[in-house]
């Protein structure tokens, strides 16, 4: 049961960075966290306020609080990307996902949500796109694990969250 459990927490597997993060990663990358918008938004179109309330396992989100969470994430990390940037090797403010989960706005439509994503993601991936080397190299620390994560892994750890999510949304619509 505990297996069953774990795939559908992790139905594509966690994210495991390649051992060298190369261009042609990031590359790959940036284009999944481009069109994940767009492929949300078609994952999502026409679904019911009933069925936007479907969960991808037992005990976890509905398909709107993943939305909701997606644009909240999504957020956070074109945040840490320009702390990065701008900063020396800033330790990021982590947030209790599943806290804001509980929060009134991840009861409203997703439609606003899915906006903040297509704004967002134009903007992220222009930056993106325009990291140099020793840019890709810069990093933050991470303080619930004290972890330095590049900004190469990180682009690596949003297309893996972007392609994460839309696997529970799609787990989700068939239950």
């Amino acid at each position: 049961m505990s297996e069953n459990i774990d795939h559908l927490k992790f139905p594509i597997g966690r994210f495991n960075a390649p051992e060298e993060i190369t261009l042609v990663h990031t590359k790959g990358w940036i284009e999944v966290i481009e069109s994940f918008p767009e492929r949300l938004n078609t994952a999502t179109a026409e679904l019911s306020e009933e069925e936007l309330e479907k969960q991808y396992r037992p005990n976890g989100w509905t398909i709107k609080q993943v939305v909701h969470h997606c644009a909240d994430s999504h957020m956070n990390s074109f945040v840490r990307f320009k702390l990065a940037l701008t900063e020396d090797t800033p330790t990021i403010k982590p947030y209790h996902e599943n806290l804001w989960a509980q929060l009134s706005d991840y009861k409203t439509p997703i439609a606003s949500s899915i906006k903040i994503l297509e704004g967002l993601h134009k903007r992220w991936v222009l930056l993106l796109e325009n990291l140099n080397e020793a840019d890709l190299e810069k990093q933050f620390i991470h303080p619930e694990n004290n972890e330095l994560i590049s900004l190469k892994k990180n682009i690596g750890i949003y297309a893996w969250h972007c392609n994460h999510h839309l696997a529970h949304i799609l787990i989700a619509k068939n239950n």
